[in-house]
């Protein structure tokens, strides 16, 4: 038990992510700069995971909350950044499932051509449209 609840306290959902109130945290995309170009979350604050150490200081608050996404559940580039944020003194969690069950659950991506939400994959959302 002390395992999983140990658990709960680094990691958060998507879905949890997308209905946390504006504020809450500072969402991070860890990816290097053509995967940002290629789709992000909106809102989210670009800092490759190579980058951490000597950015997240000029960018976020020290003592600020926040979330790191990478890809998804294939990579564990978000684990890396959360271990960086946290070597820095953040409170961090990793936001499970990445960019890619972001936009598998239907949620907003953003690119060049501007912000757009896919249609909702049954097989990984509770949510229906």
């Amino acid at each position: 038990m002390a395992y999983f609840r140990a658990k709960l306290r680094f990691e958060i959902d998507v879905m949890d992510v997308a209905d946390a109130p504006e504020g809450t945290f500072v969402l991070v995309d860890t990816r290097r700069q053509s995967s940002w170009e290629h789709g992000h979350i909106p809102g989210a604050v670009h800092i490759p995971t190579a980058d951490i150490p000597s950015c997240a200081h000029e960018l976020i608050p020290l003592g600020a909350s926040v979330v790191v996404y990478s890809w998804g559940p294939g990579c564990n580039g978000s684990t890396v950044a959360a271990l960086a944020f946290a070597e820095l003194g953040y409170p961090v969690r990793e936001m499970i499932g990445g960019i890619e069950y972001w936009a598998r659950n239907g949620l907003p991506v953003e690119t060049a051509a501007g912000v757009a939400a896919g249609k909702p994959d049954g097989l990984v959302t509770a949510h229906p449209d």
